[in-house]
Order: structure tokens, then C-alpha cells, then sequence
């Protein structure tokens, strides 16, 4: 199995793209663990899941709630390498490349158009690109 890699750039707002992703992955039956930097951020994205759309649910959890096996979205801020063998889909909003990413269908990277970002998917990519894996851009 070949992971494949999106890249979506041009991202006003990390947070809410991210929504709309988790939501289309979950409509399509992939189970999602999303890679978030730390807690502050996986409250912020825990939260925006249950209101950024008054007509959809994203059924969601922590990866510390004792239903994340069973839950389709799981909001993860210390992904380790073996976590990642029980999903088909890795939602990267961290700065680093995520552990895992080899045992995962599929790697979404969402992008913003600060300088700082920019430059750390840059690296990604690279490494992404050494590792053969299918790369696909999509400007928002």
C-alpha cells in the first residue's frame, strides 16, 4: 500500500478546514485520527466540531475517551507510531511529519499561508516525497 498525501494550502483557517475534512472523511466510513499540537488546540478543534456546521455532526472524541476505539474522529496531541495502524485516515495539524503516517491509507496536511507554515509543509513534502508516497495539492 502506497499512502497517499494531501496537501491543502492557502488555509485562512486551520481549524475549520479541518472540520469540513473530518466531516467528508467521516460520510465516507474512514476512521480519522487527527494530529493536533497540543491540548489547547485539541479543546479549540473539540469544540469548533460541534458547532461550525448547524446541519452536520462529526461524531468525535479524544484519544484519552475510552470510546475512541469505537469513534470515527479521534483528536490525538501525543500520537505515537503504533496508534496510527487503527486508522485509514491521519489529519497532520501538527508542524512535524506524524509518526505512523506509513500505516495510514491516507496523510492530510492542511496548510496556511504564514511563512512559518509554509516552510514546515515544505519540509513534509520532502520528506513525504523521499519516501515515495502519492503527493496531491489542493489550493483553498
Amino acid at each position: 500500500m502506497v499512502t497517499r498525501v494531501d496537501f491543502y494550502t492557502g488555509a485562512t483557517n486551520k481549524l475549520l478546514i479541518a472540520c469540513h475534512l473530518c466531516e467528508k472523511a467521516s460520510q465516507q466510513k474512514l476512521k480519522t485520527l487527527v494530529d493536533v499540537t497540543d491540548t489547547a488546540v485539541a479543546n479549540q478543534l473539540d469544540k469548533l466540531l460541534w458547532t461550525f456546521s448547524p446541519t452536520s455532526f462529526v461524531p468525535h472524541c479524544l484519544a484519552s475517551n475510552k470510546l475512541a476505539e469505537v469513534t470515527p474522529v479521534v483528536l490525538c496531541t501525543e500520537l505515537a507510531q503504533t496508534l496510527a495502524i487503527y486508522y485509514d485516515v491521519l489529519l497532520n495539524l501538527g508542524t512535524g511529519v506524524p509518526p505512523g503516517g506509513a500505516f495510514v491509507k491516507r496523510i492530510i496536511e492542511v496548510v496556511n499561508e504564514t511563512d512559518l507554515d509554509k516552510q514546515l509543509a515544505r519540509k513534509r513534502y520532502r520528506y513525504y516525497q523521499a519516501q515515495k508516497y502519492e503527493i496531491h495539492h489542493h489550493r483553498l
